[in-house]
């Protein structure tokens, strides 16, 4: 059962990164996962600017220890991402490009939502 529950938080995990890398777009849709977001976005800069420990990481050690199974030798990235979906030696260039990626979805929904605030400015009935 713990094994299930490893596997239940990788997935978990997985999902957390696709929103971190992802989530600002969504936000272009649904305003409010902006919030969400950028906890999650400053979450992820924090554990890769300290490298903390992260909790899901730390929740899925346990739980395959419970299952018999050994810890990841590395981190989640370096473990499930780094060499598996791109390169040991890109890692700043990935980290780049996803910094990339959140700003220009930020950038993208301010310039949404002054666009229309002018729209909605400017359709607005004359004051008497």
């Amino acid at each position: 059962m713990a094994g299930l529950l490893a596997d239940a938080v990788m997935i978990v995990h997985f999902a957390f990164l696709v929103f971190l890398v992802l989530g600002g777009f969504l936000a272009w849709r649904w305003p409010r996962v902006l919030i969400a977001h950028f906890a999650m976005a400053s979450w992820g800069l924090a554990i890769v600017t300290f490298e903390w420990l992260c909790p899901l990481t730390f929740v899925e050690n346990r739980l395959r220890q419970a299952d018999g199974q050994p810890e990841l030798a590395d981190g989640f990235i370096d473990t499930y991402l780094t060499g598996v979906i791109y390169p040991d030696d890109r890692i700043t260039e990935v980290r780049l490009a996803v910094a990339v990626i959140v700003a220009v979805s930020w950038i993208g929904l301010v310039t949404r939502w002054r666009r229309n605030g002018q729209r909605t400015r400017h359709a607005a009935p004359a004051a008497n």
